[in-house]
This record gives C-alpha cells, sequence and structure tokens, in this order.
C-alpha cells in the first residue's frame, strides 16, 4: 500500500490540511481508511434477521486523527466546510443534523462502556457520494471507531466495534438500520463477497469472479434523507408482520419465515395488506441470496443477474422502496446489450443502482443508460465501476 496515496487520497495534502486546521506536530497523527460498501442482493433482510450478500468498495473514507488528552472534541472534513469544537460534556447530544453525529455517536459508544475518551482531532476526507445509498455513514462510524480502539489501545474486537457502529446509528443518529452495512464495511475482505446471516452474524468469504463482466454504480443523484424518510416506517411494518405471524409460528424474527409458511397463514394479514407485501418481500429476498450466492460461485452469471432483476421488482413492488428515477435507471440498464442484471442498492429512496455489465460494453452502457436517464428525468447519473476491497484498516507510511 502506496505512503503517499490509498484509494485516491493524497496522504502528504491531507496531512498539511490536518495541520491547518488544528497544529501540532505530524508525528502524532494516525491514519485510517475505511471503505464504503454495496449490497449485491439482500436488501432490507438486515433488520430482520435475514441474509445479505455485500461487497466492499474502492473508496471509502480517510481519517487523520490524534490523541490530545485536553478534554477537546474536534471535527473537520475536505468535504464540507463545518469545523466543531466540543467540550467533553458536550458530546452526549446530537450536533445539529450533518455529518458529525456520526463520530459523535461512536464516541459516546466508547464512554458508555467506561472509556476515558479525553479528546481528540480528526480530520476526515471521503470520495464515497453523500446519500447515494453506499454506505458512507457507516464508513465514517467503523473508521472512527477502528481507530479510536486503537490510539486509545481499548482492546475491542472487530466485531464488537461493528455492533457499537450500528448502535451509534440506531440510538445516537436515530436510524434504524440493521448491522449489514457496518459489518460489510469492517469485514470485507478483496475481491470478495460477504454472505451474512443477519441474525446469527455467521458469515463468509465467498469469491467474486465475474470474469469477463464488471460492477458498475449507477447513482441517481436523488438526495435520500433516510432518517426522515419511509426507511424507519418499513422497519415498524416488518415488526407488525413479524407480530401476527407470531401468533402462528414460534419464529424469532421475520428473516426466520418462509414462503410457504407466509403463504399458509396470509389469512392473518386480512387486516394489514402493507404488512403482508413487506413480508413477502422478506421471504423472497432470503430465498433470492441462497440462490444468488450458489449461481455466482457455480459461475451462473446469467442465474445470478436474472435474481438481481427479481429483487429489484420486489424492492418496489412488495416494499415501496424504489422511485421513479431509479426505475428509469433500472429499466435503462436491462435495455442494454451485454448487462445481466440491474437493481437497486441499499435502502432505495434514491441513490444508486448496481449492474453486472460486460466489460467490454461498459463505456456503451454508460453512455447509452445516461442519455436515456436525463431524456427521463432530466437528471444527470454518475457512473462508477468498482472492485470488491478489503474492510478497515491503519494506513502505515
Amino acid at each position: 500500500m502506496s505512503s503517499a496515496l490509498i484509494n485516491g487520497f493524497n496522504l502528504e495534502r491531507l496531512l498539511v490540511r490536518f495541520g491547518e486546521k488544528f497544529g501540532g506536530p505530524e508525528s502524532t497523527v494516525k491514519q485510517f481508511f475505511a471503505p464504503g460498501r454495496v449490497n449485491l442482493i439482500g436488501d432490507h433482510t438486515d433488520y430482520t434477521g435475514g441474509y445479505a450478500f455485500p461487497c466492499a468498495i474502492d473508496s471509502g473514507s480517510m481519517l487523520l486523527i490524534r490523541r490530545t488528552q485536553n478534554k477537546q472534541f474536534r471535527f473537520a472534513s475536505t468535504n464540507f466546510d463545518m469545523f466543531a469544537q466540543l467540550s467533553i460534556e458536550q458530546i452526549s447530544k446530537t450536533y445539529g443534523d450533518n455529518w458529525i453525529n456520526y463520530p459523535l455517536g461512536i464516541v459516546d459508544q466508547f464512554v458508555k462502556r467506561g472509556f476515558d475518551i479525553d479528546g481528540i482531532d480528526c480530520l476526515y476526507s471521503g470520495n464515497v457520494p453523500n446519500g447515494a445509498g453506499l454506505s458512507s455513514s457507516a464508513s465514517i462510524e467503523v473508521v472512527t471507531a477502528f481507530a479510536i480502539n486503537e490510539i486509545f489501545n481499548c482492546g475491542l474486537s472487530l466485531l464488537e466495534l461493528v455492533k457499537m457502529s450500528q448502535a451509534a446509528e440506531n440510538d445516537f443518529v436515530g436510524m434504524q438500520c440493521g448491522i449489514m452495512d457496518q459489518f460489510a464495511v469492517a469485514m470485507a475482505k478483496s475481491d470478495h463477497a460477504l454472505l451474512l446471516n443477519c441474525e446469527t452474524l455467521e458469515y463468509r468469504q465467498v469469491p467474486l469472479s465475474l470474469k469477463n463482466h464488471a460492477i458498475v454504480l449507477a447513482n441517481t443523484n436523488q438526495r435520500r434523507e433516510l432518517n426522515e424518510s419511509a426507511y424507519n416506517e418499513r422497519v415498524a411494518e416488518c415488526a407488525r408482520a413479524l407480530a401476527l405471524i407470531q401468533t402462528r409460528l414460534p419464529i424469532k424474527n421475520l428473516g426466520e419465515l418462509e414462503g410457504k409458511d407466509l403463504e399458509e397463514h396470509q389469512s392473518l394479514f386480512s387486516e394489514d395488506p402493507t404488512a403482508l407485501l413487506r413480508a413477502q418481500h422478506v421471504t423472497s429476498e432470503n430465498a433470492r441470496v441462497h440462490a444468488a450466492v450458489p449461481a455466482l460461485e457455480q459461475k451462473r452469471l446469467d442465474t445470478f443477474g436474472q435474481l438481481m432483476n427479481a429483487s429489484h421488482d420486489s424492492l418496489r413492488d412488495c416494499f415501496n422502496v424504489s422511485s421513479e428515477p431509479l426505475d428509469h435507471l433500472v429499466s435503462a440498464a436491462r435495455a442494454q446489450s451485454g448487462v445481466l442484471g440491474s437493481r437497486l442498492t441499499g435502502a432505495g429512496f434514491g441513490g444508486c443502482t448496481v449492474n453486472i455489465v460486460e466489460k467490454a460494453r461498459c463505456d456503451d452502457f454508460v453512455a447509452n443508460v445516461g442519455d436515456i436517464y436525463q431524456q427521463r428525468t432530466g437528471l444527470t447519473a454518475d457512473f462508477y465501476t468498482i472492485l470488491p476491497s478489503s474492510g478497515v484498516q491503519q494506513v502505515h507510511t
């Protein structure tokens, strides 16, 4: 790993910026990196105890951090103008409605566990598009947790840091996300995807060999505000579905439910058809993950693509988390030669689609889909060809 450049970040320039913001000797500054993630299939299954299949991407969040021992907490970013300096008495409350709440939530988690976090200077720099559904928030959370664990010698395991990062988003930020994002950001392995059981946290690394195909992300550039959106409503609707099913079946999570059992007990949902739709998505999406992984391992990429398509259709029709721009991107993508599958990825309500595209046709794909999308929506899509990458790490120079 280059000491001067990692994943598009010029560390020498960042160190200069750190000195400009905070001053003090460079020798005390440590550097950490956490990627974003894309979920290939298995969305809105994590908080129901189901299965997901994400991989990390080759962009993310760089953190330059220093322990100060001055009981002050200073945060800055190269991506935003905001600079915050808080005393130790101020760090237990949210700071307006902005990105600083993600690292603050992590500090809060350490303090609640009895660790003496006695002051830090933090400079973040990210190249994950904000609001694109590629887990820029989880990237910030995990890199902060990993860095604090290292510089304060807390001795926590990577899995505990993942759980703390999810708790920071649930309890501090107020977004009732599952654990998939933070888990993938922390645990990912280069050139692999993770098959993750979101209830037991059992996982295995699956080689991601697409041979003549590439993973292309298309960003709608339709801004999402998930903590103010219908995301938390979907969590509540799934909880209602689980409560209804539990009157007949001894299950702990909706992710345990199989399609045949849901069909048998549809009458339970006579007064809550919305909850039935949510349960239909969860059961069918888990089945698609179970089918997609062996299809990928056995090089049946056409089957993998078909399952991606079915996933999007279910997220659109049963879970109602797609949007008009997302649907336009997907329909335009599926009409192109060399495209095996296209679906929204992540929470929906905007953000990105993930596409499996023949490498030789990637340029045509970007040009054609971009033109069609702009004509239909008036928006300009951004495209990224990504590589499955490694999880959180310290950057040594």
